[in-house]
């Protein structure tokens, strides 16, 4: 079992290498509200754990020169993001650099044992690549609402079969490692704040736009899950009044006017009433449609599937806007498998937020993607966990 710091101060220190990278006692000095004797006793007591290693000396500042330190660079995470339709597995360093990645295609209905069957076949192979000989946490992100405290889902709408399941107890036993569980949009939000666009923000919502779509809220540094853990659940704000049915058991939800599924059942259906002979062909190719076909057609100039991103978006655009006049966020972030969709979708959903939020809290707001993609879900999960491992037991 990995050691764990012994008090807070162990803890900052830690999570300070961990986003910063190795640092000398003198620059960790500078960073957190100790002396210089009670610095160097937790400096010392870290070293003695194991999970902080000496790494040679630092560049002279003037007078003695400080020794540098660094996390062990042993340390493995592993960090697993299920999607609706994919898994993707990595392998990070204790800084959540990803060392390796694999990405498999896997619908999450199929449930929570063939599932993670799969995610420990993907694990073993990383670690047989000789990337890790074992792991010292893993986090796992799911599609749905998810009882934080416990890492079990309830009642997720796409996740048939999932209702209760102990994803945390299961894993951690497989795996022999602590292991955490959240909504996967809550993993894409702390990727992007880590490693991505929204490194420099302390509020902001990260939009995903998938088979679903839901929102992580990042409030001063920290994901907000809301009493329960179901915070951010926007797909299922009403868009349209009696609107659609959706999954959910309401009707007219964000999620069942504009998602990667209904994007596609909206594509299939302008395709079979000849409104779209782009979309017409690559039915009658393929069988079936998804917004990758959308997003093809849209960019060859299609003027039906302009018109289904464009509706989608402005519907977006204005469940966002009632967010932003609630919160004032610093920073919206769209991601998700259906921002391949591009600047046409993005320009819709600016529109209607600069349009209906108040100029206060639109004025210095960008709305922009996601710069991380696939790899800011797995970058979440591995910062997950390191928040666990790295703070006292």
């Amino acid at each position: 079992m990995t050691a764990r710091p012994a008090n807070a101060h162990q803890a900052r220190l830690l999570k300070l290498l961990r986003d910063d990278g190795p640092n000398s006692r003198a620059q960790l000095g500078d960073r957190v509200e100790l002396s210089r004797s009670k610095l160097a006793v937790e400096v010392d007591r870290l070293l003695e754990t194991g999970l902080v290693v000496a790494d040679g000396l630092a560049a002279s500042r003037g007078g003695r020169r400080s020794h540098n330190v660094r996390l062990d660079p042993r340390l493995r995470f592993l960090g697993v993001d299920i999607g609706a339709t994919s898994i993707d597995v990595a392998v990070t360093n204790a800084e959540l650099e990803i060392l390796g990645h694999l990405s498999h295609p896997m619908e999450v209905r199929e449930g929570p044992v063939a599932v993670f069957e799969q995610v420990l076949a993907m694990a073993a192979k990383l670690r047989a690549s000789g990337l890790a000989e074992g792991f010292d946490g893993a986090g796992i992100g799911v599609p749905g609402p998810v009882r934080f405290p416990e890492g079990v889902p309830v009642a997720p709408p796409i996740m048939p079969g999932w209702d209760g399941f102990p994803v945390r107890e299961a894993l951690s036993q497989e795996l022999g490692c602590p292991v955490m569980v959240d909504n996967d949009v809550n993993l894409m939000a702390m990727g992007e704040q880590h490693a991505g666009v929204a490194r420099t923000v302390a509020d902001f919502l990260c939009v995903k736009i998938g088979t679903g779509i839901g929102c992580g809220i990042v409030v001063g540094g920290n994901v907000h899950r809301g009493t329960t853990g179901s915070a951010g659940d926007i797909g299922h704000i009403q868009a349209v009044p009696d609107g659609r049915p959706c999954p959910c058991g309401n009707r007219g939800c964000l999620e069942a006017h504009f998602s990667g599924a209904a994007l596609a059942r909206d594509a299939e259906e302008a395709a079979r009433h000849g409104l779209s002979p782009e979309l017409a062909a690559r039915l009658e190719t393929h069988g079936a449609l998804t917004a990758v076909d959308v997003a093809a057609a849209a960019a060859a100039g299609d003027p039906t599937c302009l018109d289904l991103i464009r509706e989608g978006g402005t519907r977006t655009g204005q469940v966002i806007a009632g967010l932003v006049s609630f919160f004032n966020p610093g920073l919206v972030v769209i991601g998700g498998g259906v921002t391949g969709l591009g600047h046409t979708l993005l320009a819709a959903i600016r529109t209607q937020v600069y349009r209906q939020s108040l100029p206060l809290a639109t004025g210095n707001l960008p709305i922009v993607l996601g710069e991380l993609g696939s790899t800011a879900g797995v970058t979440g999960a591995a910062r997950l966990i390191s928040d666990h491992v790295f703070s006292p037991a």
